[in-house]
């Protein structure tokens, strides 16, 4: 078999199994209709879900059945997952907007906003959702529940019939919790799925109707931050709802490896996790810090002060997006340690976004090992290693490289968008906030997002939070290999 025709069986795959995760899209677009227990009279709306899924389920049948490829399992490499995880986000995108442009008559640039913070579990929204139907409430928070697990977890945890690695990296997760990866994505779905359900009973117990308790499990869950009320957790001011809140948060933000660690009862190793200390370590430092400097004048209660720091800057860090307060009444001292937290983000292989805690921990032990290594004998030799789930990961130079590399992609990007907030006119400190939410994929707002916020500064949230959640290296090797196959093939066929 030569290059041209490698290729073809190649992408004629990658269009089956993209085509299979459409299908599974448009399966998914029927569950809001669940919202119709709760609020019979969205009934009118049923109309766009139903046509959408059936279109969504056609053009997926038609792919995977007209590709043509015979091979019953296939190994996928990062590359050509990543090209997969990239056309069926798109696909998925634009058949999650059309009940929102078609029902609600939403612009297409409204509508995508709202279904990629969706999708990448951001949660800044531009939606009054005081006004919005229930059954379109609901899809939003289906969109984080899959957004969070993701579309090729999803269908490696139940359909999908192969050694499927490369697609399972592509979705920004590399901790496999069992040897098989289709055993550990359906652990993966196992967890997540309890903790919902754990998170609906905490709620509904806590005081929030069985229709918010489950919106707002999912979408802390997923650290996704979508809320049923505009004024977020805040609307309850209830200690409880938030120690639920945070609970629920936390967990979101760990990677689903040391989960498994803990659900085992390995509470050593659980601790010994460097990304479990670094976020502890974080936490300790700040709210103190937040809470007696940033927050004295404004909150009278000590109390108070305490309860808000604390609520914020897990929310924060976990890129969850919830909120008691409103951040624009927040000093800027107080407002930069949220900016910073969104930026680290949460675990890496979480649903959470943001550069990653695991990264930045590996930075820091990386400047303790360069102390060590210096005043160390010559001859002396390291194994340098931090504890990834069950198990010690040894941290080679590569590595450090790559993750330098890649911190140094995120801030640039970081600065672009900034520089385009500032550039239409909003301060600097509303500029780090608003685009650190985005690329962060935490969706807090300092109230520049919204149905008035202009066109530019709506799709250059919509790329952060993209590029957030599918992370740089895997969209620019689809990207790049997309375009290196097409040039060859076309250029060979000459």
């Amino acid at each position: 078999m030569d290059y041209n025709e490698l290729l073809k069986s190649r992408y004629r795959l990658i269009i089956k199994y993209t085509g299979l995760m459409i299908m599974i899209v448009g399966a998914v677009l029927m569950v809001p209709l669940i919202a119709l227990l709760f609020y019979p009279e969205d009934f009118t709306y049923i109309q766009y879900f139903i046509v959408t899924s059936l279109l969504s389920l056609s053009l997926g049948a038609v792919l995977y059945y007209k590709a043509g490829s015979r091979e019953k399992t296939v190994s996928l490499t990062l590359k050509e997952g990543g090209i997969i995880v990239v056309l069926s986000w798109i696909a998925a995108l634009v058949f999650s907007a059309v009940p929102f442009v078609w029902g609600l008559n939403m612009s297409w640039t409204h509508s995508i906003f709202e279904v990629v913070s969706g999708w990448t579990t951001t949660g800044l929204s531009v939606m009054n959702v005081e006004k919005t139907p229930a059954i379109y409430l609901l899809w939003r928070s289906i969109m984080q529940l899959l957004g969070g697990a993701g579309l090729a977890v999803i269908a490696l945890s139940s359909i999908l019939p192969m050694q499927g690695m490369g697609l399972y990296m592509a979705e920004a997760r590399t901790d496999q919790l069992l040897p098989h990866v289709q055993r550990s994505t359906q652990m993966i779905m196992k967890i997540y799925l309890s903790y919902v359900s754990g998170g609906v009973f905490l709620y509904y117990f806590a005081g929030m109707s069985l229709f918010d308790a489950i919106n707002h499990s999912i979408a802390a869950i997923s650290t996704g931050g979508f809320s049923t009320v505009t004024t977020s957790i805040g609307y309850w001011d209830s200690l409880g709802i938030e120690l639920v809140t945070i609970i629920l948060m936390f967990l979101g933000t760990i990677n689903f490896a040391t989960h498994y660690a803990l659900l085992q009862g390995k509470l050593k190793i659980f601790l010994r996790n460097g990304e479990i200390r670094l976020m502890g370590l974080l936490l300790l430092i700040s709210i103190p810090l937040v809470s007696y400097i940033g927050l004295n004048d404004i909150y009278v209660n000590m109390g108070k002060n305490v309860r808000n720091s604390i609520f914020q800057l897990v929310s924060a860090l976990s890129t969850t997006g919830f909120s008691t307060i409103d951040f624009a009444s927040w000093p800027i001292f107080a407002n930069l340690f949220v900016i910073v937290f969104m930026l680290i983000g949460g675990g890496t292989g979480s649903t959470a976004g943001g550069i990653k805690q695991f990264r930045i921990y590996i930075i820091f032990k990386s400047i303790y090992w360069e102390i060590r290594k210096y005043f160390s004998p010559a001859n002396r030799v390291n194994e340098d290693y931090v504890w990834r789930g069950e198990e010690k990961q040894y941290i080679h130079n590569n590595s450090i490289r790559e993750i330098a590399n890649y911190i140094f992609l995120y801030l640039f990007t970081y600065l672009t968008g900034v520089f385009i907030f500032l550039a239409e006119g909003h301060s600097l400190r509303d500029s780090l906030f608003e685009f650190g939410s985005a690329l962060g994929t935490v969706g807090l707002s300092i109230g520049i997002t919204g149905p008035g916020a202009s066109g530019l500064i709506l799709w250059t949230e919509i790329f952060g939070m993209m590029l957030g959640r599918l992370e740089f290296l895997v969209i620019i090797f689809a990207l790049t290999k997309l375009f290196r196959d097409s040039k060859y093939y076309f250029i060979k066929r000459r």
